[in-house]
């Protein structure tokens, strides 16, 4: 049979199973399991029990429900209250300055969590009904909490980092602190926005009233409790950077150091640390399914030959390394608009990293650019699935097309920061360069 048919028959069939409403993960698996039957033939069925054990057989897995129970322990601990707390009155007098602690909030709780739904939800349901009632502008109220929460994507640690660096056979410490400047750019940007327009109007970010603000005793009476969490994360972050510890490692450091911040903050019991746990099976469960699918679907296309086929297609399109990662990013951010981004991680990248090979792209700088098309991907309308978690959130007056337009814009400053980096690579490359070995 022709190659091209076989390609079509495959990713079409997968394609047709997820408008179904077949989950992503189950629909790989039917794919990669009846693509076996038919190709390898029903002797060879084997193969996929191997291939599943070989792929959840992975030690930098262990690193997922370490930096999951990590973070479910800090949202425990009631630390998002605690941050908001103290960014509200610290931030509150500034022209949009409800905007711009929400971002940095946010931020820290997606960087904390490294999943962009707990930021999202988080902040949607605690911040943005202050910024509706003080007659913030929906566009920068909304789009300062979908935005803050999808960084958790790009600043460590963060899961999906994880996964690409496991499937590109990087070192997941440099992926985590490749993300770390672009990331913490992206915040600033969005502040620096969320600042600009509402100084220019006043109305669309009023600063709180004089009577309303915090004292400087104030100010700093709400630091202490939120400066143990910050030591958290610095030493996992510092003790990855200087070599003193891996990924998985830290993850366990994290989880341990947030378990007694919890436990001190007394907000720790046994009902807590049992939703805790759930939590983070579902999630870890979550990633292993579909890493079993990935796996199964990619290993279905090698041995058909189309990974290779769709490669040397897509190589054939320009020589030039630059134009290429243009042309691969603008893949990865369609395909992210409607398709979860684990999934995607493991349908697209073992496509894509032979012509990132062959091209002699950087591959750390193409796993950091390709994080951020994700984001790009996820916030996008109509599909990108984050503004589906703040809409969940059903805040009255708010409908999707306020959503959009919050995406729109905010997909475009993440944008500027991705184009900038393409064009200086060493604003993501010289601080993982320069970590401990």
């Amino acid at each position: 049979m022709d190659i091209t048919i076989i390609t079509l028959i495959i990713w079409v069939g997968f394609l047709v199973l997820m408008t179904t409403g077949m989950p992503v993960a189950f629909s790989m698996i039917v794919v990669g399991v009846a693509g076996y039957a038919l190709l390898v033939s029903f002797q060879g069925m084997g193969n996929v029990a191997s291939l599943t054990y070989d792929a959840l057989n992975t030690e930098l897995y262990v690193a997922i429900p370490l930096f999951v129970l990590m973070a479910q322990l800090l949202v425990t601990s009631g630390l998002s209250a605690r941050l908001y707390q103290v960014m509200h009155k610290w931030m509150g007098g500034l022209s949009g300055g409800l905007a711009i602690g929400t971002t940095l909030v946010a931020t820290v709780l997606g960087a904390t969590t490294g999943l962009v739904a707990t930021a999202t939800i988080t902040m949607g349901m605690l911040a943005y009904p202050e910024m509706e009632k003080r007659g913030y502008d929906k566009t920068i109220s909304i789009g300062t909490v979908l935005s803050g929460g999808a960084l958790g994507l790009l600043i460590p640690p963060s899961l999906t980092m994880i996964l690409i660096g496991n499937l590109i056979g990087l070192s997941v410490g440099k992926l985590f602190i490749a993300g770390l400047v672009p990331g913490l750019a992206c915040s600033f940007l969005f502040c620096l926005y969320a600042y600009v327009r509402c100084k220019i109007n006043p109305r669309m970010g009023p600063p709180i009233p004089l009577e309303e603000r915090a004292t400087w005793k104030e100010k700093f009476a709400c630091l202490p409790p939120v400066i143990p969490a910050a030591v958290i994360i610095l030493v996992v972050l510092g003790g990855i950077w200087f070599g003193i510890f891996t990924a998985t490692e830290a993850g366990g450091i994290g989880a341990a150091a947030s378990l007694a911040y919890t436990a001190a903050s007394g907000n720790l019991n046994w009902q807590k640390l049992k939703e805790a746990g759930n939590q983070t099976i579902k999630v870890t469960a979550m990633v292993l399914w579909i890493t079993i699918g990935g796996v199964l679907f990619t290993s279905l296309n090698s041995i058909a030959g189309t990974s290779e086929f769709l490669s040397k297609m897509m190589a054939g399109w320009t020589t030039s390394p630059g134009v290429m990662l243009i042309i691969l990013m603008v893949i990865s951010f369609i395909l992210g608009t409607f398709m979860d981004l684990l999934a995607q991680a493991i349908v697209s990248l073992p496509i894509m990293m032979p012509i990132v090979i062959h091209l002699n792209i950087d591959p750390l700088f193409f796993g950091f650019c390709f994080a951020m098309s994700l984001i790009i991907g996820t916030l996008s309308p109509p599909y990108g699935y984050t503004l589906f978690y703040f809409a969940g959130l059903r805040h009255k007056n708010v409908t999707m097309k306020h959503i959009f337009r919050a995406g729109w814009v905010y997909t475009g400053l993440i944008t500027i920061v991705l184009v900038l980096c393409m064009f200086f690579p060493q604003i993501a490359l010289w601080l993982p360069n320069r970590m401990i070995r």
